[in-house]
């Protein structure tokens, strides 16, 4: 069905291919995986399947790509729509209609299909995908993860014989995303259609893949074949493998059921050491102490760090071994500044130049010269964040409902819950975006939604879910540069922190010819540089491989250990559990559930990570705490 012969792809002003010489045959009806580290040309290869490369990126494809006997050089996108259906990482970039009705039918609009075939499949599509409830809503009103299900509904309608999706589950809750894969298994298995899929949640999908296609390195030749097969050699792999190669398994189990069938002997290995305690921060093993004081909050208080900083993660999320990250303290990054807003990334301000949060804000441009903040930066011993009782309306729509949040110094949230539940909304009325219909936010002692930008900024920080909402200049080199002049740090600060998160990206690259993975690393890094007391982080993981995330999580842990506050939104269980203190489950907009990490997600089949399943009832969360419980079984 799909046959790459020879073929190598080069992007104008690229130091080298990001694909060389790939030869390979994806046969008819089955699921294939595409898995790699970030930027090694995963959406290169989707993309010389479906035509966009090179017929909409640019650069030069030499060989020959064939789908169902096409050649994706000699036919553009448009003529092979009724054979290659395609979904981005970029849902927002693929809507052409306002509606999700429209949208459902305007690829079979486009073929020219009888009006009954489109009804009846538009129905079909909308049970498969759990879209029915939301079949008028305007799509700019949908959260992420439910823009993702309809963009993935949009191409399947069609019927095509060839899927390419790229990240399809990755802005999903763990449910919606398990409907979405029952369906890809359906259309294989029931109707032979051929999907090839790119994505980093391993943990979600490897189990329902016939093969998988690994991209060891950039330019590396592919190396194809069973998911067990590859998986053991993978730099990236998910955690049931890791606690697979902890414990010496084989086969290497793919599935939550086929470990827990392996488990018997673990776990026995594992009962001279007892459980680690529910409240214990980040999957960490600790020796009992006496119950932390109370914050104002009521809540305990986050164990404080070590002096010496955060332990560096083991390869419990799966990644392969690379040099230590440095940490914050390493980086010399300086304490939270006053903030300025943000000039044009080429060194001098340019007049009217849109500030870091003014842009994120929609609030237009800055004053010119603004008057100072005279008031005190929050301090580590004061409340980075208390919302209470707050409710959000939106239209029709009640996003929040009586929520009362409050944000110790040091402490780290995870906001879960399925898709639409509130998650972005809450982070929204934090940093001041969207205002409370009813009830009080107040951040480092300020109303967010009253305050001006350039006094929030210096409390609070957003990483949202469209990283190019904080990327504006032409290339890496000047986004950091205006970041550390932004910040007052050091030069070099922020271009230190997206080479500790991904390493191999360049300086002189333009923003939008990097993988969503690296959009992500940069804008983190943006906000990172100005060391906010209140950092917020909208699906944080998306795009990023595991060993993006080992090193997300070191620089994350740092920041904590100093004090500052971080709540992020994610539906990452594996990074709720190797973070978090503390999870609050949002639905309908109500707080659910709000607890010790290991308590709320051991409880929830959902949200409980791979480990917690496989060695339930106990409470490890991570292969780093499996490992360091049988170091001290074993030392009894």
């Amino acid at each position: 069905m799909i046959r790459f012969e020879q073929v190598s792809v080069t992007y104008e002003g690229a130091a080298g291919p990001s694909l060389r010489d790939v030869d390979l045959e994806i046969p008819e009806g089955e699921l294939t995986l595409l898995v790699g580290p970030s930027g090694v040309g995963k959406s290169t290869l989707l993309g010389a399947v479906s035509g966009l490369v090179p017929h909409f990126t640019g650069g030069t494809l030499r060989g020959r790509v064939t789908v169902a006997g096409r050649d994706t050089r000699t036919h553009k996108p448009r003529e092979l729509a009724d054979v290659v259906g395609t979904v981005g990482q970029d849902p927002l970039a693929h809507f052409v209609t306002d509606t999700v009705e429209d949208e459902l039918a305007y690829g079979m609009e486009s073929l020219g299909l009888p009006p009954a075939v489109m009804r009846r499949r538009v129905e079909e599509t909308l049970d498969l995908l759990g879209l029915n409830e939301l079949r008028d809503r305007p799509i700019a009103t949908l959260s992420g993860g439910q823009q993702q299900r309809v963009a993935i509904g949009s191409v399947l309608t069609p019927h095509p014989k060839v899927l390419v999706l790229d990240e399809p589950t990755s802005a999903l809750d763990p449910a919606a995303a398990e409907e979405v894969l029952a369906v890809l298994q359906r259309l294989v298995h029931d109707l032979g259609t051929t999907v090839l899929m790119a994505e980093h949640r391993l943990e979600r999908v490897v189990q329902y893949a016939d093969r998988v296609l690994l991209l060891p390195s950039p330019g590396a030749a592919p190396v194809i074949g069973g998911p067990a097969e590859i998986m053991a050699v993978s730099p990236v792999h998910p955690p049931v493998v890791a606690l697979g190669r902890l414990a010496g398994w084989s086969p290497l189990p793919l599935s939550i059921r086929d470990a827990r069938r392996l488990s018997a002997p673990l776990l026995t290995r594992l009962s001279p050491a007892a459980s680690p305690a529910p409240s214990t921060p980040s999957g960490r093993l600790s020796p009992p102490a006496s119950p932390a004081p109370s914050n104002p909050s009521g809540r305990p208080s986050p164990p404080a760090s070590p002096a010496a900083g955060p332990a560096r993660p083991a390869a419990s999320q799966g990644s392969a071994p690379d040099p230590a990250p440095r940490t914050p303290a390493e980086l010399h990054l300086p304490a939270p500044p006053a903030f300025e807003a943000r000039g044009s990334g080429g060194g001098a301000p340019v007049a009217g130049a849109p500030g870091l949060l003014a842009r994120l804000l929609r609030r237009g441009r800055p004053t010119p010269d603004p008057a100072p903040d005279t008031a005190p930066a929050p301090g580590p011993g004061d409340s980075p964040a208390e919302v209470h009782r707050v409710t959000v309306r939106r239209g029709r729509v009640q996003a929040l409902h009586d929520v009362t949040l409050t944000v110790a110094p040091g402490e780290t949230v995870a906001l879960m819950g399925r898709n639409g539940a509130g998650k972005s909304t809450l982070l929204s009325t934090l940093v001041g975006t969207v205002a409370p219909t009813t009830g009080e936010v107040t951040v480092g002692g300020r109303t967010p939604h009253r305050t001006p930008p350039p006094e929030m900024v210096r409390r609070v920080g957003l990483v949202p879910q469209e990283p190019r909402d904080l990327l504006y200049a032409d290339t890496v080199a000047a986004e950091c540069a205006a970041a550390d002049s932004d910040a007052a740090a050091a030069p070099g600060t922020c271009r230190a922190l997206v080479s500790a998160l991904l390493p191999d990206v360049p300086d002189d690259i333009h923003p939008r010819d990097l993988s969503e993975g690296q959009r992500l690393a940069l804008a983190l890094a943006l906000v990172l540089t100005g060391r906010p007391a209140l950092l917020l982080l909208d699906e944080p993981t998306r795009g990023l491989d595991y060993a993006a995330k080992v090193r997300l999580i070191e620089i994350l842990r740092g920041l904590a250990a100093e004090g500052h506050a971080i709540v992020l939104a994610t539906h990452d269980v594996e990074l709720a559990a190797e973070l978090a203190h503390r999870v609050v489950i949002l639905a309908g907009g109500e707080v659910v559930a709000d607890g010790p990490t290991a308590e709320v997600v051991v409880s929830s089949p959902a949200f409980a990570p791979q480990v917690a399943k496989i060695l339930a009832p106990g409470h490890w969360l991570t292969v780093t705490q499996v490992a360091e419980a049988l170091e001290a079984a074993e030392a009894r």
